[in-house]
């Protein structure tokens, strides 16, 4: 008799995507394994008409996912790990993460594949994210443009940039890879134009607390050795930050030579009015340390100030 597993998704394409991934991998691994999914809709997906740092931020797009996990109503959940709060639900934990796909905030404008970039977008342009992140840096290097906020999932996103509704929108270009639509981005903005969210492009995976057998099937069928530290390093730094969800806050963590890894961090006030900017280098075994000290660096520079006038 097959063994069953229950993963817990949203209902979104993508993440039903990301589910079918997984799903795939687990059977190259375990062929006796029967996948099936829980598919669960979240405030996240039902609240459209609010931004998300004004109603409890991406953490809005696991509670529900967690709670069925904690009600055995599923055994693993898979998340896009960069919606996952640095601090899980009691009796919880992360087993394993994916490669990362392209870690990049993607500039997309309409008609597709039209060449553009940030210095490029008209001025006055009205750019459609729900981010703060991405608020904060598009204004610090194009004070002109006039953020709107755009909700939905990937699909209902482009559809609003193609009705006109906006001049351009930023996505994840992670998203967009996994959902065939690369073809879609006009502009990768780099680092230093939008330094992405802590862990973007990265699959994570949450199961119950002591469930061994999972945490063995997960790890052996799609778990990175290389991608780990740098995602502790990186949600180190998001938990030693603290803030609210509406404080910009980016971190992005890579292999240097040696097997050096460097963390650079950004904190900022969402108007783009001021950003301060850290860099720190270890090694792997250093990671969550890493983190803390990349926190540390930019409170030495006034971060608290920026936490305390975005709490």
């Amino acid at each position: 008799m097959k063994r069953k597993l229950v993963i817990a998704t949203r209902g979104s394409q993508l993440a039903l995507w990301q589910a079918e991934h997984v799903k795939a991998r687990l059977a190259a691994t375990a062929p006796d394994l029967e996948v099936e999914f829980n598919v669960i809709k979240t405030s996240g997906d039902m609240i459209l008409d609010v931004p998300l740092a004004k109603v409890g931020g991406k953490g809005l797009f696991v509670k529900e996912i967690e709670q069925a996990l904690l009600e055995h109503q599923a055994d693993l959940a898979v998340h896009s790990m960069k919606d996952v709060p640095p601090q899980l639900a009691p009796g919880l934990v992360l087993c394993a993460v994916s490669t990362r796909e392209v870690p990049w905030d993607a500039l997309c404008v309409s008609p597709a594949g039209s060449a553009v970039t940030l210095a490029t977008l008209p001025r006055d342009a009205r750019v459609g994210t729900s981010s703060m992140r991405r608020q904060c840096q598009l204004l610090a290097r194009r004070p002109d443009l006039r953020i709107s906020m755009l909700r939905g999932n990937v699909p209902t996103r482009l559809r609003k940039l193609d009705a006109g509704d906006y001049d351009a929108i930023v996505l994840a270009a992670a998203g967009l890879t996994r959902l065939g639509l690369a073809d879609r981005i006009s502009y990768l903005l780099p680092a230093h134009e939008s330094l992405p969210a802590v862990a973007q492009g990265v699959l994570g995976f949450e199961i119950r607390a002591g469930d061994d057998e999972v945490r063995a099937l997960v790890r052996a069928a799609i778990h990175d050795v290389r991608e780990e530290p740098r995602v502790v390093a990186e949600r180190s730094f998001l938990a030693a930050m603290g803030g609210s969800c509406q404080t910009p806050l980016a971190a992005h963590a890579r292999w240097g030579d040696a097997d050096v890894l460097t963390v650079d961090g950004l904190c900022g006030l969402p108007d783009g009015s001021q950003i301060l900017r850290a860099q720190v280098s270890g090694a792997a075994g250093e990671a969550e340390a890493l983190g803390r000290a990349l926190a540390a660096a930019l409170r030495e520079q006034g971060a608290d100030q920026i936490l305390s006038a975005t709490a």
